[in-house]
């Protein structure tokens, strides 16, 4: 059994992660770290017992990711993930919690993932992908650049650009790693993925978030998504609306009028936003029919 304080190693392995535990309960703390620790991405997994102790053992070594519980004397695990995200360099944050009523706070913090108790094995070896692809992605340098200027988004009539997007958002999105959201439903936390939503619209101080199976409203701003989600293939077309180009269908220019076609919904693009989301879907476009000239 890990106690209060431990360190499981095994033979270092470029770009493995090194993972802090950190629960008041000795049975869990344990369980745990043992799983954490049979993990093959994982080279190193410390245990602490509480928030305190935790943050001494980052400030004595740097650490990939933080698995800890919500509930705790002291310096709760909320407490913890937010001086952790004044960090010039933050960990990873996992909770790992007995309880779902801490779900929204988990996502405004920004958590990598948020798992209950019982942990399954399943379950844990998919948050511990989801820190390897959040580190990775984090040292990448940003995808997508400025659409303006590519010019051949001028001139009259309607264009159609059938799933034009792909090459292009598929690209960027694999670089991302995937957000989830929180989202209760009749007293139940449910989570919706990034990549399962196909377009959002801002109602109020919320988010509706449309994937193929319905909305969910989500407690986050528009800009807020718009700023997060750029390099995972999503675009501003509408003050309220923001899309994903992978799930683009069709640009339609009628009139004068811009609109986007997602499967059955027909969404408007604003004026503002028309010319430089033209110019993206024609440049996905060229990429798709593969190169054509050297150069």
């Amino acid at each position: 059994m890990v106690g209060a304080a431990t360190t499981q190693t095994r033979t270092p392995d470029p770009g493995a992660l090194a993972v802090l535990v950190v629960d008041d309960e000795a049975p869990a703390r344990g369980e745990l770290a043992w799983l954490l620790d049979a993990d093959p991405r994982i080279r190193l997994v410390r245990a602490v017992d509480d928030g305190a102790e935790a943050l001494r053992a980052l400030d004595a070594e740097p650490f990939d990711a933080v698995f800890c519980d919500i509930r705790m004397p002291g310096l709760d695990g909320l407490d913890l993930a937010r001086v952790l995200g004044r960090f010039a360099e933050p960990p990873q944050v996992v909770f790992v919690t007995a309880h779902e009523g801490h779900a929204v706070d988990a996502f405004d913090l920004r958590a990598t993932d948020y798992l209950l108790k019982p942990v399954r094995p399943d379950r844990l070896a998919e948050a511990v992908r989801r820190v390897d692809a959040a580190i990775r992605s984090a040292h990448r340098a940003p995808v997508g650049p400025s659409s303006r200027g590519a010019g051949a988004g001028d001139g009259p009539g309607a264009a159609v650009v059938g799933r034009a997007t792909e090459a292009e958002a598929e690209t960027e999105t694999a670089a991302v790693a995937d957000e989830t959201f929180p989202v209760e439903l009749g007293g139940v936390t449910r989570f919706v993925h990034r990549s399962q939503v196909r377009y959002a619209v801002a109602q109020g101080d919320y988010v509706r978030l449309h994937t193929a199976t319905g909305g969910h409203l989500v407690r986050v701003s528009l800009s807020t998504l718009e700023e997060r989600w750029a390099a995972a293939g999503f675009v501003r077309i509408h003050r309220s609306t923001l899309v994903a180009l992978a799930c683009v269908d069709e640009l339609r220019m009628e009139d004068g009028r811009c609109a986007v076609r997602l499967g059955d919904r027909v969404l408007p693009v604003s004026r503002r936003h028309t010319r430089a989301l033209r110019d993206r879907l024609i440049r996905a476009a060229s990429l798709t029919r593969g190169p054509g000239r050297d150069g």
